[in-house]
């Protein structure tokens, strides 16, 4: 195999993959990365058995071939080389080293067969539509935060996405909760999609989904079946296996009587919930809002630290009341908020809050109270 590359190509693609590989690995193979070059592109494969990720670069071909690389050595070599450079990479297969050349920089690095590198098999997918990117950057942005890291609760690692109805509305609908919050996000269901199962997209793969289609337009095309999804864009080809496990009923802790309105606006809540916040102790984060008349006041306790507390106009037409919150649960649903206008919807200091975007009907969240 041989080829020249220049170095900002190979630096994206490189990029794009190496971070899938995981720097401890028990499995050799695991750490490199497959290089394929043919047909006058080179294709950089990485996998961890779980996802995988495949990017097409164009590339000047002097003789096909295949071989594997250390993925975050080749990474950072590349990292280092002048802007501008061209690239050549060479693998004879005499020694089992591949060499890396830039002007006078030359890297000798140990390489290990192609046929040990494990392809990952997608099976038949046949679910197939596309959605745009911009969306699914939104159905990604607003959701993820309420991703569990809790592993015993394996269903809740990751973002639920399923087809769903909305007063008579077909959606495709993202949710995740982590038991303290939940995010519900949807978008009009896009053509084709009315049949797909529900399934869960693991958290790594969301990830690595969101850093992928970063510099991406137009549609994300998307293949799923029952255990694995496919998502296939530009030069680039995500291929994940799915949680398998059943996600529970959110529906059910998405209150439907809450009845007292708190309307404010959502960047200068979001700003006095960071700096009350910073008084609170680092293991319980609790703030409390006191609701009275057209005033909110957020006040925090910290047991060596002191007390703060802030006052903000809010618009609250209901009896006054206290209710607790953990601050940065507050700060992520809040972050979410992109319009002036956020508005939470109370019962009592012990049930769930709706929080909603006055400027995004598309997105509901839950957050649970805590005592303070």
């Amino acid at each position: 195999m041989k080829l020249t590359i220049e170095r900002s190509t190979l630096l994206t693609a490189l990029n794009h993959v190496q971070s899938v590989v995981e720097r401890r690995n028990t499995i050799p193979i695991l750490s490199n990365i497959l290089l394929n070059a043919e047909n006058g592109s080179l294709g950089l494969t990485a996998t961890d058995l779980d996802l995988a990720i495949n990017e097409q670069a164009e590339a000047d071909i002097q003789t096909p071939g295949a071989i594997t690389a250390p993925a975050h050595l080749l990474y950072d070599i590349v990292r280092k080389l002048p802007d501008g450079s061209q690239i050549e990479i060479a693998y004879q297969g005499e020694e089992g080293r591949i060499l890396v050349r830039a002007g006078r920089s030359q890297f000798a690095l140990s390489c290990l067969p192609r046929d040990d590198f494990p392809i990952m098999e997608t099976g038949e997918l046949p679910f197939r539509f596309s959605v745009s990117t911009s969306e699914l950057k939104r159905l990604i942005d607003k959701s993820r935060f309420a991703i569990s890291t809790e592993e015993t609760r394996y269903y809740l690692n990751g973002i639920y996405l399923h087809a769903a109805d909305n007063e008579g509305i077909p959606v495709l609908r993202a949710v995740a909760t982590d038991g303290h919050r939940l995010a519900r996000v949807e978008t009009p269901l896009p053509a084709n999609a009315e049949n797909i199962p529900g399934i869960i997209i693991p958290r790594k793969a969301v990830g690595e989904l969101r850093k992928l289609i970063d510099d991406n337009e137009g549609d994300v095309a998307i293949s799923m079946s029952d255990n694995r999804i496919c998502f296939s864009f530009g030069g680039s080809v995500l291929t994940s296996k799915l949680i398998d496990g059943t996600f529970p009923d959110y529906e059910r802790v998405i209150p439907s009587g809450n009845d007292k309105v708190l309307e404010l606006d959502g960047r200068t809540f979001a700003q006095a919930v960071d700096r009350v916040s910073t008084i609170s102790t680092e293991k319980s984060r609790a703030i409390k809002l006191a609701l009275s008349g057209d005033t909110v006041t957020l006040s925090a306790t910290g047991a060596d630290s002191g007390s703060a507390t802030e006052e903000l106009a809010a618009s609250y037409q209901s009896d006054s009341m206290e209710i607790g919150f953990n601050s940065k649960y507050l700060l992520d649903i809040t972050g979410q908020i992109e319009g002036d206008n956020a508005r939470f919807i109370l019962a009592d200091a012990q049930s769930p809050t709706i929080v909603r975007d006055g400027t995004d009907d598309g997105a509901l969240y839950v957050l649970m109270p805590m005592r303070v």
